[in-house]
């Protein structure tokens, strides 16, 4: 088993192989985040399961992911990266082929489980060794790649799973990870090189369990409050409690154990955890957008869904420009004048969707879509180069899984916190709308219009009911938009809280593998 290199002592071979290999299976995972939203309807039926059922297809990965995430810095120092990436790789592999054949709701539910314990590690480890094996003036590049994959394969998910499934049938949105997952075990297990291990770390089981406890339940609280009704139910208000209690034992276990699940010298680096609140933030852009947009076009306007997904494509082409764009500028100017100018970018993008109409324009999607996905492109490469920038690279693993943790849990709020105010604005205005439809309203008494919306008949009451409803929908949709933007423009003056980074030259060059 080889060791790390010191900083300066070797360069790394086959670099670009390790990369290649490393990214193959972090895009594997992220693809699965989102590729299986748009096969729920066929799955349903396949499965002879209800909505509330099938969606625990997504609910069990996302809760699982959750908690996995948090052990891959202790697992990492226990059994070392490569050892952790090969089992989650082969792990996730083998849990896709079983999602692939599974018969009846129950197998795939648990198969998906398998799928984000085996996954959460893929993300925050392919993160540390790619900063690891790249020196400090190359992290730009570095990251730009990674970001790709983080970012780009869950935008076009969809998209390829809704051609998957509309081409041959639901399951190859798993069996598509057979080639993937055979060709990243093998690129890692040739090209990877071990790291040293840290046996002498004991396992916190407490403070996981707590921390399990907490974020688990948190998940299931986003994820199933909005069928439950929120806090009409009992079972949200028994979240809440798990929770919160979970979350404020562990922090309280952390700040008196001698040797705590977390390592909490992270965040004694304000960089670090600035960035870490402003990727939260980025989650909740991110994925809500991601959450809110395919049921606009295809629900109100009537978008078929293959037709949905080329629409959106634009918002991943977009971001994959700006990070080949920002990963060469990243190491020659200050990565914070970056970071402000993606934000901005993204809020623009956002207060342009306040815009839009029942009579939208596809162009007008595709021009927009693009110009967020180049705004959070802009955004993504320098906040992980600033987050990590003035981090221990011992750190960088555990930092890695957090980092991840919270980008996840504020994608889950994002999309809870949107479909909330979505339900609530849509209600709210079909109301007041509804105020208008009266005989004592002049405007329903001109001749084409009396034609259509008849009050008299119930067939045109029917179809004034159905109007009040797009014209409901399409501004509650306008009022997540504008509080999206709200919560994107807000966290531009975090940024004045990250520290400008060291460059190049001014510093040892980060730990290789050799």
């Amino acid at each position: 088993m080889s060791a790390v290199a010191l900083p300066g002592q070797a360069r790394v071979a086959h670099r670009g192989l390790v990369t290649i290999a490393i990214m193959l299976g972090t895009t594997m995972q992220s693809l699965d985040s989102s590729i299986a939203n748009v096969a729920l309807p066929h799955m349903q039926g396949s499965l002879s399961a209800s909505q509330d059922q099938i969606a625990w297809v997504l609910t069990s990965y996302i809760v699982a992911a959750a908690v996995a995430t948090p052990l891959t810095g202790w697992l990492a120092g226990r059994y070392g990266r490569k050892r952790l990436f090969l089992v989650s790789i082969a792990g996730f592999t083998i849990a896709s082929l079983f999602c692939g054949i599974a018969q009846n709701l129950a197998q795939i539910v648990i198969y998906r489980l398998l799928q984000g314990v085996f996954g959460a590690a893929l993300v925050p480890v392919s993160q540390a060794i790619l900063l690891d094996i790249n020196p400090r003036e190359k992290h730009g590049q570095a990251m730009a790649i990674w970001g790709a994959g983080i970012m780009v394969a869950p935008i076009l998910g969809p998209t390829l799973g809704g051609w998957l499934t509309d081409t041959y049938n639901w399951r190859w949105v798993f069996l598509i990870n057979l080639p993937i997952g055979l060709l990243a075990f093998a690129g890692v297990l040739a090209f990877v090189a071990e790291t040293r291990l840290d046996r002498a770390r004991p396992f916190d089981f407490f403070g996981f369990a707590m921390l399990s406890l907490g974020i688990g339940a948190l998940q299931m609280l986003l994820d199933r409050g909005e069928g439950n009704d929120w806090f009409s139910s009992s079972e949200t208000w028994i979240e809440l409690c798990l929770a919160i209690t979970g979350i404020w034992v562990f922090i309280v276990h952390a700040a008196t154990a001698e040797h705590p699940f977390l390592n909490l010298a992270m965040f004694k680096d304000r960089n670090f955890v600035a960035g870490s609140i402003i990727m939260f933030a980025m989650g909740v852009l991110l994925y809500s957008t991601l959450a809110l947009l395919p049921p606009l076009l295809q629900g109100l306007l009537g978008y078929p869904v293959v037709t949905a997904g080329n629409v959106l494509a634009p918002r991943g082409i977009g971001t994959m420009v700006a990070m080949l764009f920002v990963g060469r500028i990243a190491g020659k100017t200050d990565t914070r004048y970056l970071l402000l100018f993606g934000f901005i970018i993204a809020t623009y993008s956002l207060w342009q969707m306040t815009s839009y109409s029942l009579q939208l324009d596809v162009w007008n999607v595709v021009m927009v879509t693009g110009l967020q996905g180049f705004g959070l492109g802009f955004t993504w490469v320098p906040l992980s180069l600033v987050s990590f920038a003035t981090l221990p690279p011992h750190l960088r693993t555990e930092a890695s899984a957090f980092n991840s943790l919270v980008r996840n849990v504020g994608g889950s709020l994002g999309i809870s916190i949107g479909e909330n105010v979505f339900d609530r604005t849509w209600q709210t205005n079909h109301a007041w709308l509804a105020e208008y439809a009266n005989p004592y309203n002049m405007m329903l008494h001109l001749p084409n219009v009396a034609q259509a919306w008849n009050l008299s008949t119930r067939a045109s009451l029917a179809a004034l009911d159905f109007e009040i409803n797009r014209q409901a929908q399409m501004i509650a949709y306008i009022d997540v938009f504008k509080l999206l933007m709200i919560i994107t423009a807000a966290m531009i003056p975090l940024i004045l809280l990250l520290r400008r980074p060291r460059q190049a030259g001014a510093a040892p060059q980060a730990a290789a593998l050799d």
